[in-house]
């Protein structure tokens, strides 16, 4: 029975989707001004993570995550580059495809921006208006936070605190045009020279948290199962999405909200901040680290907790990753001598090794102990390539776990490389003639030149055996 966390109700509760075996999630994806840092990337890995594990338990997964392409930081770094806003958006969304490709995130179900929803965030907001819970001023459009029942229940914090935080945060000349200072915008009047698009209200451009209310529900409908993102989102961001969509469907919006924990960089533990100089990005740290390592640090790490990152963590899961590669090639070495049939004895150890890792995830997606079944599985993998004879449905089905479970945590096994399989057994059957002709300066040579190419030997009574560092 699988558990969710619920940020709203602070409890872990059965998860019922709406639809049988369907899962219809939202989770907000950037905003592309810049390259993502590594505070973004553990959201994107965090609920790939989620929707792989779901898939694996047999959902059809929708998975929905936006692009915020027009606000504030959008136009501003657009003015700075001296670029247009939309050509600026253009170039980050590549970016983004690409830096979450190497961290081995699958592509979303769809990626809607804000820009190609402009009309029916107009439509949103004029029925809030004609619901009395918006108001025009001067160009701009407010929602009346205080109208909405229950307003600041997901940041379980009351209204009257949140007003005075807000009333701390607002200029004066936007004080003077809001009803009430925790009231929040829906639409901003355009500038001289700012992009924007014709509104009942004149020139403008949309709120940030219209935007992915509109998109939610154009390609969820009125109530989804889960929404996610980082923890920072819990409030305004989500509090406000929550308040503006309940407020025009007269439904609850999401059943489930998750929220994943910040990322912390260096040994001293800091969040991540431009203004502390510890600033990471993906695209920049991925060509000094193996991306695959920074996803597996990220996706085996409980999703609530913070995550420390520093190099130590990241030689740890290096190491570990290296482990369950060298299981999976020792495993899959044997094939060659392997005898037919099974061992049903190991066939009932794997398989409880598979219940246990499922009851760790159905946990609340409990990556941390998940990860330790996969652990148990590649143990067992090893202790079973080392017997002098194996079973080759045993050896298959130990094989098919292990890549099915450590695919979750986004670890490929398959390698592409111009160093094929078929390229590094021909020098093997070279370098093993050369030692037989007592050639040894050959055999040295090869054995040191497949090192070069992360190709280690090992010499083992079955014979030579590779695997790749």
């Amino acid at each position: 029975m699988l558990r969710i966390y619920n940020t709203l109700t602070q409890q872990k509760e059965r998860f019922e989707p709406i639809k049988p075996r369907v899962v219809n999630m939202y989770v907000c994806g950037p905003t592309v001004y810049n390259y993502i840092h590594i505070g973004n990337a553990r959201s994107v890995v965090t609920f790939d993570t989620i929707r792989r594990y779901f898939e694996y338990c047999g959902y059809h997964v929708n998975y929905i995550s936006n692009f915020t392409d027009v606000d504030d930081k959008l136009i501003k770094a657009a003015n700075s580059q001296n670029m247009s806003v939309m050509d600026l958006a253009n170039k980050y969304i590549k970016a983004y495809k690409e830096d979450t490709a190497a961290l081995n995130v699958e592509p979303a179900t769809n990626n809607p921006r804000a820009t190609d929803n402009i009309n029916g965030i107009i439509d949103f907001i004029n029925q809030l208006i004609d619901k009395g819970y918006a108001y025009e001023a001067d160009g701009d459009v407010y929602y009346r936070a205080r109208k909405f029942d229950g307003y600041g229940k997901l940041a379980h914090q009351s209204i009257d605190d949140l007003e005075s935080g807000a009333s701390q945060h607002v200029s004066s000349e936007e004080l003077a045009k809001k009803e009430d200072p925790v009231d929040f915008a829906l639409w901003k009047n355009a500038k001289d020279n700012e992009i924007s698009w014709e509104s009942p209200w004149g020139k403008g451009r949309p709120g940030w948290h219209i935007e992915c209310s509109v998109m939610a529900t154009k390609y969820l409908g009125d109530t989804i199962d889960i929404h996610g993102g980082g923890e920072d989102l819990e409030f305004p961001h989500h509090e406000n999405e929550r308040a503006q969509s309940e407020a025009k469907t007269g439904k609850k919006f999401v059943n489930y909200w998750m929220h994943n924990g910040f990322v912390t960089v260096g040994d001293e533990n800091e969040k991540m901040s431009k203004s502390l100089g510890n600033f990471v990005t993906v695209h920049d740290i991925i060509k000094k680290v193996d991306p695959q390592v920074i996803r597996f640090l990220m996706s085996t790490t409980q999703y609530r907790r913070p995550i420390q990152y520093n190099q130590a963590n990241l030689d740890a899961a290096a190491n570990n990753l290296k482990k369950l590669k060298n299981a999976y090639n020792n495993l899959n070495y044997r094939l060659k001598d392997a005898d037919s049939f099974n061992d049903p004895k190991v066939d009932q150890e794997i398989r409880q090794i598979q219940a246990d890792f499922q009851d760790a995830m159905d946990d609340d997606f409990n990556a941390q102990n998940g990860i330790d079944c996969v652990y148990e599985l590649a143990k067992l993998g090893n202790v079973y390539a080392e017997r002098p004879s194996v079973f080759e449905q045993t050896v298959k089905l130990i094989l098919k776990k292990l890549s099915k479970m450590a695919s979750i945590f986004g670890v490929n096994f398959e390698v592409h490389d111009d160093m094929n399989d078929e390229t590094i057994k021909q020098l093997i059957e070279e370098r093993n003639q050369a030692r037989v002709d007592k050639n040894f300066s050959r055999s040295d040579e090869i054995r040191a030149s497949l090192k070069s190419k992360g190709i280690v030997l090992e010499d083992t009574v079955q014979g030579t055996r590779f695997r790749r560092e």
